[in-house]
């Protein structure tokens, strides 16, 4: 698991695709055998050992109520098309790809933790929690985002990764506060509805992963074996974007 372990972003499992998702299956991509060996369920959440006489805190201690991660699911994506979600709401917005149970503060970047996350339910998303110090996002139809990709392209500004599922495309950019992006969105005379902002408190699915969406992909990947990847500036992304989805018209709230 780089993301957690190497780039230090920290991630955990989404709540996953029905039952299927809760009692296993292979999961897409090859485990990283950098990672120590799987710990049990008292495994750590953090990498800071416990000190004498203090007990290590266990997986379930790490827990935030399970609501903390599927309150914020309705807000960040499309309806699922025919996918039920392995949490209990049968009109989940994001099927498989908010968390859940451990809620999105259980996210860590540390490795036994992961490890024991993932043995116990391989099939499970990689949910990353953005903001802080770890990557934002600014995500689109997929339609929209290949222009706005080419845009970027065309401007010959550098790009950073790129995660993308049949419905919509999400550039990761560099982490940013609520109030710079509250000055960047007012100085806009428009901003489409079908933009949407990861940043502090929120999440995005990774590579590889299966959600009601369909396979989690990268569109444009981190190079292989480099450092935590180069992130571009939010302001650059988001006047591209703006651009894209104004041409096309794709600017329904519900895309």
């Amino acid at each position: 698991m780089t993301f957690a372990t190497a780039w230090q972003w920290p991630v955990l499992p989404g709540a996953g695709l029905g039952h299927a998702a809760r009692t296993g299956g292979a999961r897409p991509g090859t485990p990283d055998p950098t990672l120590p060996a799987a710990a049990g369920p008292s495994a750590p959440h953090t990498a800071t050992p416990a000190g004498p006489g203090r007990p290590e805190p266990s997986a379930a201690h790490a827990r935030p109520p399970a609501t903390s991660g599927a309150a914020g699911a309705k807000a960040t994506g499309p309806r699922g098309r025919g996918c039920g979600c392995g949490c209990p709401d049968p009109e989940c917005s994001v099927p498989g790809a908010h968390p859940f149970d451990p809620g999105l503060l259980a996210a860590t970047t540390d490795a036994r933790m992961i490890r024991w996350w993932w043995t116990n339910r391989p099939s499970a998303p990689i949910v990353l929690a953005t903001g802080g110090a770890a990557p934002c996002a600014v995500s689109l139809p997929a339609e929209a985002g290949a222009r706005a990709l080419a845009a970027l392209d065309h401007r010959g500004m550098r790009v950073g990764p790129v995660v993308a599922t049949p419905e919509r495309w999400a550039v990761l950019v560099a982490p940013y506060s609520l109030e710079r992006l509250g000055e960047l969105l007012y100085a806009k005379a428009f901003v489409p509805g079908s933009l949407r902002f990861h940043g502090d408190g929120g999440y995005l699915a990774l590579p590889p992963s299966r959600t009601g969406a369909g396979e989690v992909r990268w569109e444009r990947g981190p190079l292989p074996g480099s450092a935590a990847p180069w992130l571009p500036d939010v302001e650059a992304v988001v006047d591209a974007m703006v651009d894209a989805l104004t041409r096309t018209g794709v600017s329904a709230p519900e895309l």
